[in-house]
């Protein structure tokens, strides 16, 4: 038997009714924005709780996958069993109503049942991205009335669905993360779906249940307000808190996604009370005469506790600073003290980029100490990055590097062996069990201090330094960090996988 082109491809009345083409091309454009909506917003929101690491990049993607994959298997299937008229309005008011409802719940479990978080973030994920993409096959169900025309509308609204995606995007990353807090975003786009689900039904069967699902959006936003949020602010990066010493009036301890990345005394900058920060002052202060001003370049900002004290403790030091988030820039000219200080230049840029911007021997010193999470973004690990580090240094200069590691330091190895295929001269400073001096304890990891010159240092004077400052840390260098290093890998920007070296950390720097 054969079927004519122009033979309906359903039985009964046109299921068109109530649902143009423009109609059918706004739904699938905007439930796919959405979707990646959601996807880019639940990083931000799950970074405090979880790090803002590859790995959960990848989770969050994964999920996000999975539930377009679901949701338009499912969607398909239930269009073909139900009149997909009776579908559309209840997947888009359902998904708006979890969305809305995603901050409240990830706080409040984060708080009361950490246990439970990953479960919780990934049904926050997985269900309005399956129902949002249900979306698509559902309206393409409808909108196929013939044959004839089957590649034409599935081609169409899988594009526009595409299109759709890509404006989510970059909406989200470059427009709505930089404007409104990720509580904010959530709560707007879940009401944007309630009230297109009350459209939907208002167009094909009237406003049945959409009035109750708008309360429940209402109810969303007013629990977010006292749900616990953790951030002082939300920037394009992190969700940043400063917190107050106890112990100290005007110490302020700057926390980026739950991780203590700054001590700041803001009447007392040569006050240093991070670890690490008193070897990375110690080292310096060895390396250069006592007072004398450098011209230094810091890569990453974080509280500025650094420059601070180099321009405290060397008047006449010049630094500029590569911070990429903006959002910490303020934050330390709002709550940390960091008004307009002589000698210091906060540039807003990747530290990379700020590097090559730098002229040939132009710099004393180069400071490393950015970080995404506790990893060191991976693209300032490598021998390329290395090299431009080399070349804006002079004869006499130096680079210092703080690096956090745990387990059998793989990652720190790594990194020392990168620095000592371009420098001639690399120590390591840290914890005695951690840079294999005390091989009787079992490493405990957290912040190591990697320092490289083409000239050697008085290792003698930094010890000295060291110990002023009590510290309790060692350094190490020579054949003895050759063998702590052993056979690690090189860091090249064709292959550092940074964030599978690390070990799992269980607190931040300090």
């Amino acid at each position: 038997m054969t079927v004519s082109s122009s033979s309906p491809a359903t039985d009964g009345a046109p299921r068109t009714r109530g649902l143009g083409p423009r109609a059918a091309a706004g739904l699938v454009f905007g439930s796919s924005a959405a979707v990646l909506v959601v996807e880019i917003v639940a990083l931000r929101l799950l970074a405090p709780y979880l790090g803002l690491t590859l790995e959960t990049s990848t989770m969050v993607i994964g999920i996000a996958l999975t539930a377009i994959a679901l949701g338009s298997w499912l969607g398909g299937r239930l269009a073909d069993q139900v009149d997909p008229r009776r579908l559309i309005g209840p997947a888009l008011g359902l998904s708006g109503v979890v969305v809305a409802l995603t901050p409240a719940v990830l706080r409040t479990t984060a708080e009361w049942a950490p246990a439970a978080l990953l479960l919780i973030a990934s049904l926050t994920i997985l269900v309005p991205g399956a129902l949002l993409s249900a979306v698509t096959p559902i309206v393409t169900k409808l909108r196929l009335t013939s044959l004839a025309e089957t590649g034409t509308v599935v081609g169409r609204l899988s594009g526009v669905g595409t299109v759709g995606a890509i404006v989510g995007t970059v909406l989200t990353g470059f427009v709505l993360v930089s404007r409104l807090p990720v509580s904010g975003i959530l709560i707007g786009l879940g009401t944007l779906l309630v009230l297109g689900s009350a459209l939907v039904e208002w167009r094909t069967r009237g406003w049945s249940g959409t009035p109750a699902l708008a309360l429940v959006v209402v109810a969303g936003g007013l629990a977010t307000v006292v749900a616990p949020g953790g951030c002082d602010t939300e920037t394009k990066y992190h969700c940043a808190r400063v917190v107050a010493d106890p112990d100290r009036d005007s110490g302020r301890t700057l926390v980026l996604d739950g991780v203590r990345h700054s001590y700041v005394d803001i009447d007392d900058p040569t006050f240093l009370k991070f670890t690490y920060v008193r070897a990375l002052a110690s080292v310096v202060d060895a390396a250069f005469p006592e007072g004398e001003p450098l011209v230094a370049h810091h890569l990453g900002g974080g509280g500025l506790t650094f420059p601070r004290y180099l321009a405290a403790e060397r008047p006449g030091t010049r630094s500029v600073v590569s911070e990429i988030d903006g959002g910490v820039v303020r934050v330390n000219r709002d709550l940390l003290g960091a008004g307009p200080r002589t000698g210091i230049d906060v540039r807003t840029e990747d530290g990379r980029l700020g590097l090559r911007r730098l002229d040939t021997g132009s710099r004393d010193l180069v400071v490393g100490d950015a970080f995404g999470g506790v990893s060191v973004p991976w693209h300032l690990t490598t021998v390329e990055a290395m090299t431009d580090v080399r070349r804006v240094l002079d004869e006499d200069g130096l680079y210092v590097a703080n690096l956090i590691d745990h387990g059998d330091m793989a990652f720190a190895r790594a990194e020392a062996a990168t620095l000592g295929a371009v420098f001639e001269h690399v120590a390591l400073v840290g914890e005695p069990a951690d840079i294999g001096l005390d091989p009787t304890v079992t490493p405990d990891g957290g912040n190591l201090v990697l320092l490289a010159s083409r000239r050697p240092v008085d290792l003698r004077a930094v010890q000295r330094a060291l110990d002023a400052r009590r510290t309790g840390w060692k350094t190490v260098t020579g054949g003895d960090l050759g063998s702590w290093t052993g056979d690690a890998q090189l860091l090249t920007d064709d292959h550092a996988p940074v964030d599978q070296l690390l070990q799992p950390a269980g607190s931040g720097s300090g």
